[in-house]
């Protein structure tokens, strides 16, 4: 066994290990938990870059868990799809942590909440097990609704509730499809219910199997009408937290529904299946049109964040849906890229939205008015955050729309690009609205809060920015990371042929 083939373990046992230790020291220490979670998930993202590298130069790292053989055993696959999502993860895990050092929160307990978040993120990354996927789904989920409850007040409790009742309903419908495939075929293992599935004696069962999951997954990926726990999960959620969770979980859950598409069902079986396309398009289509309307009438700008998720994940299922219709390869590397830059443009803005937050105390849309002249690179940088989520080019936004509907366009799906075209108009709308605020409103206060502190190049003259109720300032670091994410959004824009040729031989193998 080479190196190379204990990478995938280790991205996932190590983050699970290392989150008892915030609270293990924390019993003799006080706010040791930062410092785990750094240490931790920077291992992390350098060991997802090195299996990165290997995965691109010589093709997919598998691991058998003891040995066994994958009908029975468990079996971590790492290819040209896990691998791109393996690196959003760990390198939003180190970034989000640039903002918690000073801004939180910083309990011990919240560190170890984020480790195991980490580590259930990447399971169901690397897993090719359908029933391990449900497991690591559900870490992710338990993590979730312990973060989302970690805010203040009892809407931050009844926000986690909602979560939990929704979640649970989602993984029970998941659970209930795995156990038809299980019938239907024996196995559990991703690659040999692709070898079964097509021949399978009783094709009913696989058909019912699948449209549990889509349900689960509809719930897990907020989907329209099943999206309602996200908006109050988002706007109640601590703003040092809301950035991971929006980047990641629904990404992984978005990630995790493709694979089952692409690896486990296979493209050409659901083609044949009756409906199974239209089911898929539909509810991504209704998805992306719902989210940006409901985006656009928000005025507190964490849930008009939050119905924009809606939105964008909407167009990622809408893409598998054209994938199933059409096979087309074009509109699958369009959600890949989606997704990855969608995470990274989520965490870009919840960050600013922290950020802006903490500073000023403003929330809504009319309290950032005048924000360019108090914070003119938090401005600027959500300036540009905005503009390739609405997909402007050359942000990454823009890339993934383009593919997304070239895909739609070569199937003659023409009511998809249609939608895609509606829904950029309305995202246009309700950034417009919040960069108008920015730029051409003068500020509703003269001064801001006090104990506020420019560290961007603004006009205030305070010294300290109070957040969550500590003394810290806010620093450079919280600044740069925004900042930082800003200047992705544009380098991976530039990057879409790459993208697409380092997916080329997984696209190949699954649509040939």
């Amino acid at each position: 066994m080479s190196s190379v083939e204990l990478i995938p373990p280790l991205l996932i046992v190590v983050p699970l290990l290392a989150a008892t230790l915030p609270i293990a020291l924390g019993l003799r220490y006080d706010r040791t938990g930062w410092g785990v979670a750094a240490i931790t998930t920077t291992g992390l993202f350098a060991a997802a870059v090195a299996l990165a590298s290997v995965v691109y130069t010589d093709g997919q790292v598998t691991h058998k868990l003891g040995g066994y053989s994958r009908r029975y055993g468990i079996q971590l696959v790492a290819d040209e799809f896990s691998a791109l999502i393996a690196l959003l993860v760990t390198a939003v895990a180190v970034g989000v942590l640039a903002y918690t050092r000073r801004g939180g929160p910083r309990g011990n307990t919240f560190y170890t909440a984020y480790l195991l978040l980490t580590g259930g993120l990447l399971g169901i990354t690397m897993t090719g097990d359908v029933f391990n996927l449900f497991v690591f789904l559900e870490i992710t989920s338990i993590a979730t609704y312990a973060l989302v409850a970690s805010g203040d007040g009892p809407e931050s409790a009844v926000a986690a509730l909602q979560y939990l009742i929704l979640g649970t309903v989602a993984a029970s419908m998941y659970l209930i499809g795995v156990a038809f495939l299980l019938m239907a075929t024996g196995t559990l293992n991703m690659l040999e219910l692709a070898t079964q599935i097509p021949g399978a004696e009783r094709p009913l069962l696989i058909r019912t199997g699948f449209g549990f999951i889509v349900v689960g997954f509809a719930v897990k990926v907020a989907q329209w009408p099943l999206h309602t726990w996200q908006p109050s999960a988002y706007q109640q959620t601590p703003d040092g937290v809301t950035p991971l969770i929006a980047a990641l979980v629904s990404t992984a859950s978005a990630y995790a529904f493709g694979r089952l598409i692409v690896t486990v069902f296979g493209v050409d079986y659901l083609a044949g299946t009756q409906n199974a396309a239209a089911i898929v398009l539909v509810v991504g289509c209704v998805s992306v049109l719902a989210g940006t309307v409901l985006a656009v009438i928000q005025t507190r700008v964490k849930r008009m964040l939050a119905y924009s998720s809606v939105s964008q994940f909407g167009l990622v299922i809408a893409a598998y849906g054209v994938v199933i219709a059409g096979g087309s390869e074009t509109a699958f590397v369009g959600a890949a890229i989606h997704l990855v830059g969608h995470g990274l443009l989520k965490a870009g803005l919840f960050l600013s939205a922290a950020l802006v937050a903490t500073s000023y105390d403003a929330r809504t849309v009319d309290e950032y008015a005048g924000l360019a002249t108090e914070r003119p690179v938090v401005a600027g940088s959500m300036a540009v955050l905005l503009l390739a989520l609405v997909g402007v080019p050359p942000g990454v936004g823009f890339v993934g729309k383009w593919y997304i509907a070239l895909g739609a366009v070569q199937s003659e799906l023409w009511p998809v690009a249609a939608v895609i075209f509606l829904s950029t108009m309305l995202t246009l709308a309700y950034a417009a609205r919040l960069l108008e605020k920015m730029y051409f409103t003068p500020p509703m206060v003269e001064t801001p809060r006090p104990g506020a502190a420019a560290t961007d190049g603004g006009t205030t003259d305070a010294a300290a920015i109070r957040g969550e109720g500590s003394a810290d300032v806010v620093s450079v670091g919280m600044v740069a990371i925004v900042v930082i994410a800003a200047v992705g959004a544009v380098a991976l824009g530039f990057a879409g042929g790459t993208f697409a040729d380092l997916l080329e031989p997984f696209v190949t193998e699954v649509f040939n």
